[in-house]
């Protein structure tokens, strides 16, 4: 296993990371995720373990709080040999303080959160969303309590937008407070609108990215092609609507460049869209899940090899898009261009 700062922070985390959100299968969306239960669960974190995997990520919002709960059944007894990783932010209930990041309601998710996994201090705690309506001095002086009371050691977010990020980094700086060491986002083959603002942002303030959904919300796993329908078992049917759009077209087009390359190394769909992903500027771990061994077995197969330069131009051809409002000057315009350097050599279309 390869294990990689955490942004410029001192925490090591490993290339990959498993996400607990299969574990407890409560509800509309996460029933259709995965069911694990505790004895499936620690076997899990078993071959986890073995790999050199020991990350692991929450959120209290994965079937309203099982998730953490299962978790913290599979790793009693081994606490000191993992990472805990959880999220806390989005709606609870439907009460006026179910929700959002207050100094009240973080004081009590934290809380919760360590009863659930059965711990008395959290590795990473990341904010599930931005609250608007919260002071970001209020949150940032609440989560450095926190820190201070030895019941967070590191901090971080997720779905934040620029502004938002570096807002709160200009005011962690101005205070004192601890900074954000990750940031949670969506980052794929089909999705890398994360390149275009925040890439930038977290390489120019030490923010390391923890990539959820690398294979684009089930859509890279191999299992659809072009001119085929979606195949009766994807949980697409039932779940797209929750994640990230993803055009037809992209997709076909990122899925026949991995079907080429797969013949070329013998590797499955999967884990060259989570090899690709592996060699992006920022990105600290990418989370992996499964449902079952197999699964699990199969995305642990994205390490210990490379693409090739050539490979990994294709794979940036088919998936690039034209830059969005202000950032296709810089892509499109020779003097833009020298000014701004890209971080991560894609190309436009």
């Amino acid at each position: 296993m390869e294990y990689r700062r955490l942004g410029t922070s001192g925490l090591l985390v490993p290339a990959l990371s498993f996400g607990a959100g299969t574990f407890g299968g409560r509800g509309e969306l996460f029933s259709n995720w995965g069911e694990t239960d505790a004895a499936e669960a620690r076997r899990l974190v078993d071959i986890c373990l073995e790999a050199g995997v020991n990350m692991f990520d929450t959120a209290d919002v994965y079937s309203g709080g099982a998730s953490e709960e299962v978790l913290g059944a599979a790793i009693k007894g081994r606490r000191d040999d993992v990472i805990v990783s959880t999220k806390a932010g989005l709606p609870m209930g439907d009460g006026p303080a179910d929700a959002g990041t207050s100094r009240s309601r973080l004081i009590k998710t934290v809380e919760a959160a360590l009863r659930r996994l059965d711990t008395d201090y959290l590795d990473l705690f990341q904010l599930h969303a931005f609250d608007a309506g919260t002071p970001v001095e209020e949150v940032l002086s609440t989560l450095d309590d926190l820190v201070r009371a030895g019941k967070i050691r590191y901090t971080g977010v997720s779905n934040f937008s620029g502004w938002q990020l570096m807002k709160s980094q200009a005011v962690a700086d101005r205070h004192g407070y601890a900074r954000y060491a990750a940031h949670q986002v969506y980052y794929s083959l089909v999705g890398r609108d994360y390149e275009w603002e925040l890439l930038p942002l977290a390489a120019d303030q030490g923010v390391g990215a923890v990539v959820w959904s690398p294979l684009g919300w089930g859509r890279l796993t191999g299992k659809i092609r072009r001119g085929q329908p979606l195949p009766e078992q994807s949980r697409l049917h039932r779940t797209a609507d929750f994640g990230p759009p993803v055009e037809d077209e992209l997709l076909y087009r990122v899925v026949d460049a991995l079907d080429e390359i797969a013949r070329e190394t013998g590797r499955t769909v999967p884990q060259i869209a989570l090899n690709w992903l592996l060699r992006r500027p920022t990105v600290s771990s990418v989370i992996i899940g499964a449902r079952n061994e197999d699964q699990l077995r199969q995305n642990l197969g994205a390490l210990g090899w490379s693409l090739t330069v050539d490979q990994v131009a294709r794979l940036d051809a088919a998936s690039a898009k034209p830059a969005p409002y202000p950032y296709f000057p810089y892509e499109r315009q020779e003097g833009f261009a020298r000014l701004n350097p890209p971080l991560t050599g894609r190309t436009a279309r």
